[in-house]
């Protein structure tokens, strides 16, 4: 079975789950086999599945004497099915599924929204943006990929490829020594460790450190660093201040 594919089986099958309690039922039923180990057991009536079985540890389909038996294991739970008599099967390809954001540049496929990021369904580009990012209607005046929003200190629109023009490094430009060490008075440098963080330069002789929030500098705090207006309300760069 291909990483990019649900497998499919239709048939008379008998299904049995076991968890707390036993459940045996049979029927002619579809079933669903994810590339994420997910088992689903549809039947004809309404949108619940008769029985599932979500990012299974194991998945082993196997043919024996009593038919194909599709076995699904995760945490102490154990879905079987197996079929007397199948109706039809196969793998058929998937992706995830987003809001379409534009054309590929690779491959002329169409650009989605997920969870994840952004991801052509043509071919295997994908591209990370910030969980807090807004997509926009326009696009990269040199690549032709989609713009997002980010607020960082101050608002910025970013190709979602970050080789065009980093993040960090436009926020670097913008707030790199702009801001002063309260502890030390030395120059706070803009850095990446995992986040984006305002560190003190004189680091190791001094560890003064901030992580830099969502949202844009709106003033000063009373301790002297700067304020940020963000999602969740005003706050300073030091997460700890209650000054603002």
């Amino acid at each position: 079975m291909s990483e990019n594919a649900i497998r499919v089986l239709a048939g008379d099958c008998t299904v049995r789950f076991e968890d707390d309690d036993i459940r045996e039922e049979r029927g002619s039923v579809v079933v669903l086999t994810k590339p994420d180990g997910t088992v689903l057991v549809h039947d004809t009536d309404g949108y619940r599945p008769v029985a599932w079985l979500t990012r299974a540890e194991e998945v082993l389909d196997e043919s024996g004497d009593n038919g194909r038996t599709i076995r699904a294991t995760e945490d102490g739970r154990e879905l079987t099915i197996t079929c007397h008599a199948a109706h039809g099967e196969g793998d058929y390809p998937v992706t995830k599924a987003g809001p379409p954001v534009g054309a590929c540049p690779d491959c002329i496929g169409s650009l989605v929204a997920t969870g994840s990021g952004i991801e052509c369904l043509g071919c295997d580009a994908r591209y990370g943006i910030p969980d807090d990012a807004t997509l926009l209607d326009t696009h990269c005046d040199d690549c032709g990929l989609p713009m997002f929003h980010i607020e960082r200190g101050a608002g910025f629109d970013l190709c979602i490829d970050r080789n065009c023009v980093p993040m960090d490094e436009v926020v670097r430009d913008r707030f790199d020594r702009v801001w002063s060490c309260p502890e030390c008075a030395g120059d706070l440098r803009i850095l990446r460790r995992r986040h984006l963080i305002a560190g003190c330069e004189r680091y190791p002789d001094c560890e003064a450190v901030f992580m830099i929030p969502e949202g844009t500098v709106d003033g000063s705090c009373v301790c002297g660093l700067p304020a940020f207006e963000t999602p969740s309300g005003r706050q300073c760069l030091d997460a700890t201040c209650a000054g603002t």
